[in-house]
Parts: structure tokens; sequence; C-alpha cells
């Protein structure tokens, strides 16, 4: 046999051995490449295009998030239908991400319903240029008409009193306090937006506040989690049509009042908001700049995201204040201790928190256990990135889950307990925690926060001061539930409370 012969007779061997190396050295690159990257977050195995649905709780889906990540970890992966998600759970990894990785972590997660409602306009639910614009002349306005000033102050005040008296009107006779509380709340953006306050009767502002209500509410429902998961379903899911009405009727609400507005617009004198964003949009027309962010668009869904915000989560956390207070009659009684030893009849002021630790304490107490914005609003990845060992891809939704945060068994020594002493010392004063975070944190944390802190404070004192809150004959303080009610933030339940004057 020719040595010719023997080489082409070992040549398949060798092809088999020289593929073997090939692929061993594949199988290292790709090893090397997954170490560099790190590997995807763990989480259940999903179904084909149901992905974990048949396991999340779609009316409350942070409930089950709270206990994956039990199994599976501070950051995990979960399929809501064939979209897949990271959740962040716990403060440690929450604050990590939102403020130490606040570029990568920093963007909107935009689902169906959101992009149906705002497309891309406006604060809560819009990203790139157009947001940060939006977000800087927000804050900038509410700055200037209010927020952390006396100006804000007098207004919440005089709103106190609006309040009081609606109050005073059911002679301590059992009521439901959402209707008249949301409307005190919406009365302080309202200000500060329109440059003026609306009577609760006016028929136009009260279907501004319920439909705002009404619409948080149906976000958070099952069906409209479907809906996202599945838009193609749109047209068979009636909340999504009944959603999408509600939206409508707001907008011609928001624009006939900004047509009154703009009738009586000088650019010298801003009442408000809307007449800074005119001023602005009318200067820049004038100037002929071209590609502008100041355009009727971003106005509708600016106002429309400051007045729901502005209205469901500060009037939310006050009605979760009095509910607390009628159940655990001896913490109210603290509070009216204090409040009268401080500053007796007269009328509380913000300078007064300081003398205030034990309200206060209650105060954040309230938000801490009330957890009304669960799941916060979802985030996405603007860039990949290692976190904590995972490799998450550019633009995965992530939610951060303050509820694990609020709630959080290593931080809060009784997480799931009414317990004002988690915000204060051994002698009795006020101290801040780092895990609470109930406005979020970072690049998106709300931009209302200082004026929600002022209106809590001063709303809360006031009708403490004012009125001893206790439930309706008949009913014992442990029969109130204080289980939540369905929706995108965490409302009581429906429930009645009796406002005895103290005067």
């Amino acid at each position: 046999m020719s040595v010719l012969d023997s080489i082409v007779l070992q040549t398949p061997s060798l092809v088999t051995l020289l593929g073997t190396v090939v692929f061993l050295l594949l199988l290292y690159l790709l090893s090397c490449s997954s170490q560099e990257q790190g590997k995807d977050p763990p989480g259940p195995r999903p179904l084909p295009l149901l992905g974990n649905l048949l396991m999340l709780d779609l009316s409350r889906p942070y409930l089950t998030l709270c206990e994956l990540s039990r199994e599976y970890g501070s950051v995990f992966t979960v399929h809501f239908g064939p979209k897949k998600v990271v959740v962040l759970a716990g403060y440690k990894t929450v604050k990590q991400a939102l403020i130490n990785h606040a570029e990568e972590f920093g963007d909107r997660g935009l689902n169906q319903i959101t992009k149906d409602i705002n497309k891309g306009h406006g604060i809560l639910f819009a990203n790139g240029d157009s947001w940060k614009e939006m977000r800087r002349f927000a804050l900038t306005n509410l700055r200037d008409f209010g927020m952390g000033k006396k100006g804000a102050e007098e207004k919440i005040i005089d709103e106190c009193h609006h309040l009081k008296t609606v109050f005073e009107k059911y002679e301590g006779k059992p009521f439901d306090t959402t209707q008249p509380v949301n409307y005190a709340a919406s009365n302080i953006i309202s200000a500060i937006v329109y440059g003026d306050r609306f009577h609760y009767t006016d028929p136009q502002f009260k279907g501004m506040v319920d439909r705002a209500n009404e619409g948080i509410r149906i976000i958070g429902s099952a069906p409209i989690q479907v809906y996202n998961m599945f838009p193609w379903l749109g047209q068979w899911i009636k909340s999504r049509g009944r959603m999408m009405k509600l939206v409508d009727q707001n907008v011609k609400d928001v624009m006939d009042l900004v047509r009154g507005l703009k009738d009586t617009l000088n650019p010298q004198m801003c009442r408000g908001f809307v007449d800074s964003f005119l001023a602005r949009k009318q200067k820049l027309e004038e100037s002929g700049t071209q590609d502008s962010h100041y355009h009727d668009k971003n106005l509708i869904n600016c106002v429309t995201n400051l007045f729901a915000a502005g209205t469901d989560t500060t009037g939310t956390t006050i009605r979760w204040g009095l509910l607390f207070m009628a159940k655990y009659a001896h913490i109210q009684d603290q509070v009216q201790e204090e409040i009268s030893r401080v500053i007796g009849s007269r009328q509380v002021l913000v300078e007064d928190r300081k003398n205030f630790p034990y309200t206060d304490a209650v105060i954040h107490e309230t938000q801490r256990l009330a957890n009304i914005v669960p799941m916060s609003i979802p985030h996405v990845t603007s860039r990949d990135v290692i976190f904590q060992g995972y490799f998450i891809k550019k633009g995965t939704t992530v939610f951060p889950l303050l509820t694990s945060v609020l709630q959080d068994e290593s931080e809060w020594e009784s997480p799931h307990t009414f317990n004002p002493a988690h915000f204060l010392d051994a002698q009795g004063q006020f101290v801040k925690r780092e895990a609470f975070m109930p406005f979020s944190a970072g690049r998106r944390a709300c931009p209302g926060e200082g004026l929600a802190r002022m209106e809590l404070f001063l709303f809360f004192t006031s009708l403490l001061q004012h009125f001893r809150f206790s439930p309706p004959p008949g009913v014992t303080e442990d029969d109130l539930d204080l289980t939540p009610a369905v929706g995108f933030t965490l409302n009581p339940s429906p429930h009645q409370l009796c406002a005895v004057s103290r005067v």
C-alpha cells in the first residue's frame, strides 16, 4: 500500500478528529463569551406562547412575583405571555439598579395600553429627548408654582378648610371618603396646572377626577393584563374599549380648559403649568423653531399625567391613613395627643413637621404599608447590562418590585404590620429609613414627591386635629378590611367611616 493510499484511508478519521477539535474550540469560545456576558436570570419554565401566565395572579401580580422571589432570588425572569421580563426584588437590589445603574435601567417600559393612551408623549410613559424636556419643564413649573414654597402651603391649607367643611356635613354619620378626599387632592395639582381650584360640585371637574380614578383601576385589571400580553385580543376585551372612551372624554375636557386659558393668556403673568407651556410654545413658533417638543399632544398628555398622578396617589394615601386611624384607635390617640400638645387649635404649618415626630412616623408608615404602587411603573433597559452576575439584554422590560422594598424582611422589624416605630428612634424622634421608597428612585422617581409630602402632612394633621375617625355603628375595628382593591394603584376596599368633630 502506497503512502498516498494510507493517507486517503485515514482521511475520514482525520476529518472526524478535526471536526471534534473545531467543535470543542467553539464550545470553549462560547463558554468564554457566556462567562463574559453572564447568564440569564433564573425563573420558572415558561409554556409556549402562554409563558408563565397560568401561575400569575393577574389581579394582584405583585403577590405572585414576591412568592417567586423567595424561590429564584432578587433578580429573576418571568414570562408575561410571550414577553420575557426581569423582576428586581428587595431594597438592596432595587436601589443598586435604579440609583447605581440609573442610566441602564432608566428608560420607561411601555406596555400596549400605555402606548394606546399616550403614544410616546407626556411625562410618565415616554422616553428619549421628548421625555427629558417634558420632565425638566414639569419639574421647573412644579417648583415655580408652589412645590416646596409658601404658595403651595397656602393652597393646601385653603383646601383643608374646604375638605373639613364637607366632612362636617355628615355630622358624624358614616360616609365614603373617596370622592371628597380625591377632589381635595386633585384641586392642589389643578391649581398648579390650571392656575385655579374647582368647586367639588363642578360637573366637569367631578367627571375628570372620577374618570382618572376609574382609568387607574381598569389599567390594573386582569383583562388589561391579558391585553398587554396579547394585543391582538384587543377587539374582544371590553375593558380596553372602556378605557379608551375614558381617555377620549378626558382629552376633550382638557382641551376645553386649555382653550379657555389660551384665550386669556398673558405670557408675562403665567397662572400655572398650562400658561407656561402655551407661552413657551408661542415663543418658539414666533422664532421659527422647527421640531419643537412643545406641541399640543405633549401638552395634553403632560396635563393628564400630572392630573391623574397628583389626584390618585395622594388621595389614596390619605384615605389609607384615615382607615388605619379608625382601625388602630390607640395610634390615633397618640397622634391627636401630639397635635393638641404641640399646636393646640391653631392651623398646622409645614414648618411644624419637625415638632411632630410621631405623626410624621405614622404618615410614613401609612405610605410604607399601603404600598400603593406595588410594581412601580415598568422600566426598560437602555443597553445590555451585566447586573449581579446576570446578563440583561437591551430592551428588556424590568419591574422594580416596590412591595419587596417596602416590606423587605431584612430591612423592617415587622414588615407586614402597621408599626410607626419603624420611623422612631429610642428617644421617640423621627428617623429616616433608606428602604423607604414609595416614590421609587433614580431617573424615574416621582417628580411631584415634594408636593405630595407637603400635602400628606397638612391634610392628615388637619383632619386628625378636627375629627375622630371610627368604624360605622355595629362595625368593630377588627371588622375593618385592609385588603386593597384591584387596580394599578392599591386603593382601600370600599368602606365607610365616621368623622366625629373634636371641636
